[in-house]
């Protein structure tokens, strides 16, 4: 719809219409009292920081850039308002705003200041305007300003504000450490390695289970029965033009597809023939002669690079092909010996040298036969750019009369598909996932937000091409009976049972062990392996799951305990070992942890000193000016 519209003003008449249209638009607006939006801003501010005022205007540019920022990070896909306030996204910007503000006054009312020359001395010094020589780059800096959007002046105005702040937090918390006894606990919660005995409960262990009786799997079901509610299920018509199904692989001739084999074939598809080179440069032809004669006398290679005082970064080319060696003799000389062969003295460009090849790679392609098909639908995708767009424009040009998807898409000589049932997480009504979805994460979230009969944006793909909806029809999520659920439940009932029979037997296990008794003569009455599992540690331990490495860290020093396996199974074990490795005040690693332990204390600090600094400011906050700005209602 908005490419029909942007389509419509490509004429001085559709211009002329469209802002006839809008001018409909705006005064229908203020007939409906809808202009009062505009004039309630005439004030322009949002809150109020004791004497301290935010305006709409600093809050609508710090609520974009954090809009921008987030849409950044998750790879450029548009974020809502709606989904901005989900998210949480105007209350932290507001809250950065007030912080801010709090700030501001303090810095007032203490009396602090900051003349021309100290923050000329401060920006030079700043790390964000450096370059890679550590040296003020003013380019960098010229740079900054364009990205804030400010004249030179203001910019250096925001820049003494942000020093001002910062003179405060270092005032506050500028020279906090963590304690030695958070260290402590914080290194050995990380560095705490424990070794088990331990034996697995597999399934069968519970024994033979039998059939419930009706009224048990009716009063299973009734106390789970939100578990089997059934999703909302949507009826979809959707179409995707994209340069994948605009492609022709058909059309593309064998001598194109080879001569783009030819192309990209390396390293694509393989490569030539490489080799792992060594050399030994000499200063003069007689040392290089000398070296030279002993090898073949039976020295080795490493024996000559060692009395020279050479390590294998001296001596290593690297494992490459032959046009890939710069130097030329270098190439030929490796290239013309065996594997494990040194060469006669060459004349490199560095001097005298000897070669030795340590390794060969033989050269190796993929078939033209085995990639055709694959080269052939490249070459046929990168020729449908301009047929992508011109397919969107017809088909959008049909809706913007109203059209239907399905008679707009075959009036542009395709088909539509129909997704009879699928639910916000992309599964059929037998929980499959419902394959083909062009961008399906982005396809489904709209097709949810959407309703039947809304005439919906296009979704952008990857791939620069264009995918359709409509919602056709929506069956609301329902409660599912008993009598249609009856298998399911059962299957649920007899996992229940199985784990309860299995929980009441590794509570007994423990207490038995508990009670000095030992896990091996447990494990052979019951005819269960008994294995040591060592270097388990919080985060990482092989063959134990996260419930399963959580539950031997919660258990003392010595003692006993069970946890449920990711199968079904049940694991008992015994901690026998307990080592925590002597924290070294000195090394990298504490000292990072120590950084991060000693910054989050600071910041935790000034946290607690702002929220004062709110309080005894008294914050006032337009609520409904700030749901305007963010789409809100208000409420």
């Amino acid at each position: 719809m908005l490419q029909g519209m942007r389509n419509v003003q490509k004429t001085w008449i559709g211009r002329l219409f469209m802002a006839v249209i809008m001018g409909f638009i705006v005064v229908s607006f203020v007939f409906w009292g809808i202009g009062n939006v505009f004039t309630n801003y005439g004030a322009g501010q949002l809150a109020t920081v004791g004497k301290t005022v935010i305006s709409t205007d600093a809050f609508r540019s710090s609520y974009q850039t954090a809009l921008q920022n987030l849409q950044s990070r998750n790879g450029g896909r548009q974020l809502t308002n709606a989904q901005a306030r989900a998210a949480g996204v105007p209350g932290m910007v507001l809250g950065k705003l007030v912080s801010d503000a709090a700030l501001d006054s303090a810095v007032h009312r203490l009396g602090l200041g900051m003349g021309d020359e100290d923050l000329k001395t401060l920006l030079k010094s700043s790390p964000a305007f450096k370059g890679v020589d550590g040296k003020f780059e003013q380019a960098r800096y010229d740079a900054a300003i364009r990205n804030a959007g400010l004249s030179p002046r203001g910019f250096e105005q925001d820049q003494r504000t942000t020093f001002l702040r910062q003179q405060i937090g270092e005032a506050v918390s500028g020279a906090v450490s963590a304690p030695r006894t958070v260290l402590d606990a914080l290194y050995r919660y990380g560095a705490e390695a424990r070794t088990i005995a331990a034996m697995r409960l597999p399934v069968a262990s519970a024994g033979e289970v039998t059939a419930p009786a009706e009224d048990a799997l009716k009063a299973f079901y009734e106390q789970r029965k939100q578990g089997y509610r059934a999703p909302e299920y949507r009826r979809l018509v959707t179409l995707a033009v994209t340069p994948a199904t605009l492609a022709r692989p058909d059309e593309i001739s064998d001598a194109d597809a080879r001569k783009r084999y030819e192309e990209v074939k390396n390293p694509r598809f393989g490569g030539p023939e490489k080799r792992a080179v060594q050399r030994i440069v000499f200063m003069t032809g007689d040392e290089a002669d000398a070296a030279s004669a002993r090898i073949k006398a039976g020295a080795s290679f490493e024996e000559i690079a060692t009395e020279r005082k050479l390590t294998a970064l001296d001596t290593d080319i690297g494992v490459k092909s032959k046009i890939d060696i710069v130097d030329k003799a270098i190439a030929e000389a490796a290239y013309g010996l065996a594997q494990g062969g040194v060469s006669d003295p060459v004349k490199s460009a560095l001097g005298p040298a000897i070669v030795r090849v340590n390794a060969i790679t033989e050269e190796g392609y993929k078939a033209y036969s085995d990639v055709a098909e694959e080269l052939k639908r490249e070459l046929a995708m990168g020729k449908t750019g301009g047929a992508v767009q011109a397919t969107h424009d017809k088909i959008e040009d049909s809706r913007t009369q109203g059209k239907p998807l399905t008679e707009s898409a075959r009036a542009a000589g395709f088909e539509v598909r129909v997704v009879d049932a699928i639910d916000a997480q992309g599964r059929d009504k037998a929980g499959a996932e419902v394959p083909g979805l062009s961008e399906r994460e982005a396809l489904l979230r709209a097709a949810f937000a959407s309703d039947i009969g809304v005439d919906n944006d296009t979704v952008t793909t990857k791939d620069r091409g264009y995918a359709w909806f409509e919602v056709a029809a929506i069956e609301p999520s329902r409660q599912r009976s008993f009598e249609e659920m009856r298998a399911q439940v059962e299957l649920a009932w007899r996992a229940d049972e199985i784990g309860k029979r299995l929980a009441a037997k590794t509570t007994e296990f423990v207490t038995r062990l508990n009670a000095g008794e030992m896990l091996a003569a447990i494990a052979a009455s019951e005819k269960l392996e008994l294995k040591t599992i060592s270097a388990i540690k919080r985060n990482s331990a092989e063959g134990l799951s996260e419930g399963e490495r959580t539950a031997v860290f919660n258990v003392a020093g010595d003692g006993a305990g069970s946890a449920s396996g990711e199968d079904g199974s049940r694991l008992v074990f015994q901690v026998t070992a307990s080592d925590v490795p002597t924290l070294d005040p000195v090394n990298a690693q504490t000292k990072r942890m120590l950084d991060a332990l000693s910054g989050a204390l600071a910041n935790d600090l000034l946290s607690q000193y702002v929220q004062r600094l709110q309080a005894d400011a008294v914050v006032s906050i337009n609520d409904a000016a700030l749901a305007q700005l963010t789409g809100g209602d208000g409420g």
